[in-house]
This record gives structure tokens, C-alpha cells and sequence, in this order.
């Protein structure tokens, strides 16, 4: 009877050893994440949601189309009733030079977004890697200058650039963007610092001083995070519109923002501005930043900041 006691027990505590093992493995093994299945009420929520979102940008393109009685009349449709195509080509030959301010827009646009980028990766990676005393403490105050109201710095940066003499020029629009801005300092260090140091170390030992590591090997990883600055950059620039209406007086000079403004000053009295025109500088305005991130949407994904690991797949 002791016999089958102890051999017993020994077929027990196995039992219990692989049942314990089991829990183990099961404790151990990676949870899997759950696929997210879309079904018919899902694809036709997203169909309501997205009819109503646009909205507004089918009613300007039917605006857009419309003839000058319609907008005598202000008979306008959400969809469109009228296919005047000929008023994409009469906004260039109105009385403002609409082909300037698209050039304007350009010049101010592709200048601020150069400088972004240049000073943003700079100083982005000077934050991340370089080892200086005070280094946290200057983050931290480059961090809070984002909690600063833009109407505060405007009358001193106004007078300064006076005392210049860049008033009327697009310099005060440009010059800015080649000191970066605190927003895009955090994309950058975040995306450094998130890379493995090894790169660096390696770098030196061949040789290489901070600016021949930057040049590279960090630039060719920080290519996602910096054209996404680049497209916000570009997105709020092309935009601006108190920028331009500051410092520029020079209608020749105007972007167009501006310009499209201006054309509801075109009227004849006692008339109605021509809202269709002003609807096709509004969608000029509006197809380049669609274009711009429908083609630069994969690099805003691979920024991944939160991970940082996107620069070295």
C-alpha cells in the first residue's frame, strides 16, 4: 500500500508539473491582437460620415460652375447645376493678377519650407545627441516658447523687421522659418532619440565629426520626420494669411490668400462680389494641400514618433 502511495504521488506532482508548464507557456506567449472586421453597417457609417464631411467642398465647386446670373440671383445648388469650366481660365485674365499671387504663394511657400527643414533637423539633432551642461534647460524653454500667443510677438517682430527695412518684402515671411520652431525641434529630438546610439559611436570611430554624422548617416533616417515638417510647413504657409497681410503691401507681392480676397472687391457697385470666381481661387487654393498629402501621407505614418524606429526599417 505504500508502494502505490509514493508511486502515486510521483504521478500526481507530474500531473501538476505539466499543468503548471502549460500556465506558464500560456502566461509567456505574446498576446495576439485582435483583427478589426468591417461590416456592411460600417462601410455605410463611414459613407454617411464622409457624404456630410464634404459637404461644403461640393457645394464650392458647384459655386465654382455657376454663371454670373446665378450669382446675380444667388440661386446656388449643393450639387452642381452648371458646368461654366471656362471661369478656371477667366480668374487669370480678371483685373488681379492671379498668376502672380500663385507665384507669390510658391516662392513664399517652397522658402519657408527649406528653412524648416534645414534648421529643425539641425538643431532636432543637436538636442538629441550632443552633450552640452544646461542642455534640458534650454529644451524645456524652447518647449515653453509654445505656450506664447502669437498676437504677443506680433508688434515686436512688426517693428523689428521695420527697423530692417524688410517691410513690403518677402523676407519677415521667410527668414523666420530658417530658426525653426518649438513643435517641430520636439518631432525631430524625439525621432533622434529614439535611434540607436551605436550609429554614432561607429561614425566617430571612422572618423566622422558631429556634422559629417548628421550628414551621413542621421539625414538619410530623419527623411520621413523632416518631410513631414515639410508638409506642414507648406500647408501653413500656403494658407497664411495675416503673415501676408502684415508685412506686404505691394499688391504684385501678394500671395494668394490675399488674392483671393481681393476678388470680392472686384464687384461693380451695388453688385455682388463674383462668387464663382472667388470659389475657383479657393479651390486653387485648396487642391495643392489635398495633392501634397495624399502623396506625402506614407511619410507622415513612417514619422512614428511614438515608436521611433521608422528611420531604420
Amino acid at each position: 500500500m505504500a508502494t502505490v502511495v509514493s508511486a502515486g504521488a510521483p504521478q500526481k506532482q507530474h500531473g501538476e508539473k505539466h499543468q503548471d508548464d502549460g500556465a506558464k507557456r500560456t502566461s509567456d506567449a505574446p498576446r495576439v491582437l485582435r483583427v478589426f472586421r468591417a461590416t456592411p453597417f460600417t462601410y455605410a457609417t463611414l459613407i454617411v460620415v464622409s457624404a456630410i464631411l464634404s459637404t461644403p467642398l461640393v457645394f464650392g465647386v458647384s459655386i465654382a460652375l455657376s454663371s454670373d446670373q446665378t450669382v446675380s440671383t444667388n440661386a446656388f445648388t449643393i450639387f452642381p447645376s452648371e458646368f461654366r469650366w471656362e471661369n478656371f481660365t477667366r480668374v487669370f485674365g480678371s483685373d488681379l493678377p492671379m498668376g502672380r499671387f500663385l507665384v507669390n504663394s510658391l516662392i513664399i511657400s517652397v522658402g519657408s519650407v527649406i528653412g524648416q527643414m534645414v534648421s529643425s533637423g539641425l538643431v532636432g539633432y543637436a538636442f538629441a545627441r550632443l552633450r552640452a551642461p544646461g542642455k534640458n534647460v534650454m529644451f524645456l524653454v524652447v518647449i515653453a516658447t509654445m505656450m506664447i500667443p502669437t498676437q504677443i510677438t506680433m508688434i515686436p517682430q512688426f517693428i523689428l523687421f521695420k527697423d530692417l527695412g524688410w517691410v513690403n518684402t518677402y523676407l519677415p515671411l521667410i527668414v523666420p522659418n530658417f530658426f525653426s520652431n518649438a513643435f517641430n525641434v520636439f518631432l525631430v529630438r524625439q525621432f533622434v532619440s529614439r535611434l540607436p546610439s551605436e550609429l554614432d559611436e561607429a561614425a566617430m570611430v571612422d572618423g566622422l565629426g558631429f556634422f559629417g554624422i548628421y550628414r551621413r548617416i542621421m539625414l538619410p533616417m530623419l527623411w520621413p520626420v523632416l518631410i513631414a515638417i515639410g508638409i506642414f510647413t507648406l500647408t501653413y504657409n500656403w494658407g497664411d494669411f495675416m503673415g501676408p497681410l502684415i508685412y506686404l503691401n505691394d499688391e504684385s507681392k501678394m500671395p494668394l490668400a490675399l488674392g483671393v480676397q481681393y476678388i470680392t472687391t472686384t464687384g461693380v457697385a451695388g453688385q455682388p462680389p463674383p462668387w464663382n470666381l472667388v470659389m475657383v481661387g479657393s479651390i486653387l487654393l485648396t487642391l495643392p494641400m489635398i495633392a501634397v498629402y495624399y502623396l506625402g501621407q506614407r511619410y507622415l505614418y513612417e514619422m512614428d514618433i511614438s515608436g521611433g524606429s521608422a528611420g531604420v526599417k
